[in-house]
């Protein structure tokens, strides 16, 4: 998976010890209440799309970036559901990092809910219904969707009821992509 250039720069430094890095996932959810996810290429596994963000980067711009980059698809970011320090990844080349997550909700724009692999970071992509996850989803992208359908049914009005294909749609967005 590319590296962002400044983390190749500070890896010269500094060899495999531990970065601490900050990082985007959005968990992007179509109307009628599938979830876009990409399997990954250094993992295999399936999980919500994520990247790390650029220096002075916004992480809501990120997070649309990535997954415009990852899937082809644009995306309306809706709304911050989770900031959480993650777990410490030792990478297969012996790099440490650990990441400090800023999950956003976010759905297709208009016209864009066609997906596909567009780059190499993604072996696959796909849209899953909420009951028919991928069983190798990783374990951080279960509790992302977990925390952003908690949210989408508190912001809906009816915490009892789950996401359906009209329980978002009066929730405007806060940041569209240009």
């Amino acid at each position: 998976m590319p590296l962002p250039d400044f983390v190749t720069r500070l890896r010269a430094g500094v060899g495999h010890e531990l970065l601490w890095l900050a990082g985007v996932s959005a968990v992007v959810v179509a109307d009628d209440g599938r979830l876009l996810l990409g399997r990954r290429s250094d993992t295999g596994r399936w999980a919500v799309v994520s990247g790390i963000l650029d220096p002075g980067e916004q992480p809501a711009v990120a997070a649309a970036r990535e997954v415009l980059e990852e899937t082809g698809v644009s995306v309306e970011v809706v709304a911050l559901t989770a900031v959480e320090s993650g777990d410490l990844v030792r990478y297969p080349n012996g790099d440490l990092a650990q990441y400090l997550d800023v999950c956003f909700w976010a759905r297709p724009a208009a016209g864009s809910a066609q997906a596909y692999v567009a780059d190499d970071e993604s072996l696959e992509v796909g849209w899953f219904a909420p009951d028919a996850l991928p069983a190798d989803l990783t374990s951080s992208s279960i509790g992302r969707i977990e925390r952003t359908m908690r949210y989408i049914r508190e912001v809906s009005g009816d915490g009892a009821r789950g996401l359906d294909a009209t329980s978002h749609r009066g929730v405007q967005p806060w940041f569209v992509r240009p």
